[in-house]
């Protein structure tokens, strides 16, 4: 017999007479004769309660299906008596798949701390919370492959291994074929004539350079994978992998690509609200009660857009003190930034035209020479979660730029080769996807939005 969800089980408009599932038992309760199971099969955050008779065929392994064994009971799904379940499954038969031994399985019916659960990231699925982070996580990503396919947008799948570093920050992780007894004595210039492809090799930091030549082919494209970056920061807010979605537009300037960021928010916190009612309510109850007015308020206004001058001025004439300083030509802080967003605006902020100095080579340079048409996405709760700008498409001003900060310009052969055959003007963003779910559901730690965190030294599962 085919197995059925829980979740269409649960959403059905009528009982059935035969039915089979199968999943984990969550919880047990046993009376006289009869016992109650909760089982959840991950399909949804509600469990099915499963009536089992003494009788039954298989009642004698109930004793044996505590909480974390997998289970399968065929049965008939009944209304229930019970408050707050709309089905009931009156159990003909039971088998125990596979046993869980209660001294040791470490999920009994509490509430355990995040803290605890990284430690058995491999079992935290199972829980309320992560179940519905997870089904969250998956229905994101199958809406942004929604958007852009909707908007004619080229899904590209952009490299993993790189030689070139497109931030230009240098926090990239080296990866090389050879071990270290081999690599012992060798200078650092026959260390890479020897390596694997004859040259340093990095995980890369972002796909955008990847996305710049196929917009340049394809029109709109979009890359959507991990991206890495060797940073020494311990903190809630950084991970050494995480994903990146990065769309890129040709024949399109900063305009267009405030105006493709406010959409994308407002399409994918549209769809977590509507497809994800259930799980959406776990985290606004239990996580963030300010959650789906926050939610609604990105959906539903316009976002504000700021010049980077007038964000300067706001936040220097507020009267409140930073932690870190403001002034034209500093970065915003995620403090400044939430001060635009939580206090000021009280919504979504998009900050442009920000300073040539803090901003990367590949960023266009404005007419006044301070400036590049740089734009960042601010909401509340996260600060910066959208960073994008239109590119450098004039030749002469980028190789100038590539010069001025000192990187390879061989590095950038083909990028440069980019603005010597047809070149157009183009822009694009990136969103860090952890960011994104860490909004839409108002966890505050970034290693409880990906499934195994990689963190400074942290290498688990």
């Amino acid at each position: 017999m085919k197995r059925t969800k829980i979740i269409e089980a649960l959403r059905g408009d009528a009982g059935r007479a035969d039915i089979l599932v199968k999943g984990w038992v969550r919880t047990r309760r046993d009376a006289k004769d009869v016992s109650f199971l909760e089982v959840n099969d991950g399909s949804c955050r509600a469990n099915i309660q499963v009536v089992a008779d003494v009788g039954m065929d298989g009642y004698a392994l109930l004793k044996d299906m505590g909480v974390g064994s997998a289970v399968a009971v065929r049965g008939e799904l009944v209304a229930s008596p019970g408050k707050g379940q709309r089905w009931e499954l009156r159990a003909a038969s039971v088998e125990l798949i596979g046993a869980a031994d209660q001294e040791s399985y470490p999920l009994q019916k509490k509430r355990h701390s995040d803290e605890f659960l990284r430690t058995i990231a491999h079992l935290r699925p199972r829980t309320n919370k992560y179940g519905a982070l997870f089904r969250i996580r998956s229905e994101m990503s199958f809406a942004i492959h929604e958007f852009f396919h909707a908007r004619g947008f080229a899904y590209v799948h952009s490299p993993i291994l790189t030689g070139s570093d497109c931030e230009g920050a240098g926090e990239m992780f080296r990866v090389t074929s050879l071990g270290a007894q081999e690599a012992a004595g060798l200078t650092a210039a026959e260390r890479t004539a020897r390596d694997f492809f004859g040259k340093d090799a990095y995980l890369t930091v972002s796909g955008q350079l990847a996305a710049e030549v196929f917009a340049c082919s394809l029109g709109d494209v979009y890359t959507f994978g991990p991206t890495f970056r060797a940073e020494h920061s311990d903190t809630s807010r950084h991970a050494a992998e995480f994903w990146m979605l990065e769309p890129e537009m040709a024949f399109a300037d900063l305009v267009d690509d405030m105006d493709l960021g406010e959409a994308l928010l407002k399409s994918l916190t549209d769809a977590v609200l509507t497809r994800c009612a259930e799980d959406v309510e776990l985290f606004a109850s239990f996580v963030d009660k300010e959650l789906p007015g926050r939610l609604g308020n990105i959906r539903d206004r316009p976002f504000v857009r700021l010049p980077y001058g007038e964000a300067v001025k706001i936040l220097s004439g507020c009267g409140r003190e930073f932690a870190y300083p403001v002034g034209f030509g500093l970065d915003l802080q995620s403090e400044h930034e939430r001060y635009l967003t939580e206090v000021h605006f009280r919504g979504p902020v998009v900050v442009f035209d920000y300073p040539k100095e803090i901003k990367a080579f590949y960023m266009r340079q404005n007419d006044d020479g301070r400036t590049v048409a740089a734009m960042d996405v601010l909401v509340p709760g996260i600060g910066e979660i959208i960073g994008g700008s239109a590119r450098e498409e004039r030749l002469d001003v980028l190789e100038a730029r590539v010069a001025e900060l000192g990187l390879t310009m061989d590095d950038y052969w083909w990028y440069l080769d980019l603005r010597r055959f047809g070149s157009v003007p183009h822009a694009g963003f990136g969103l860090g996807f952890e960011r994104l779910l860490m909004l839409l559901t108002g966890i505050t730690n970034i290693r409880d939005v990906i499934p195994f965190p990689r963190t400074y030294r942290h290498l688990e599962f």
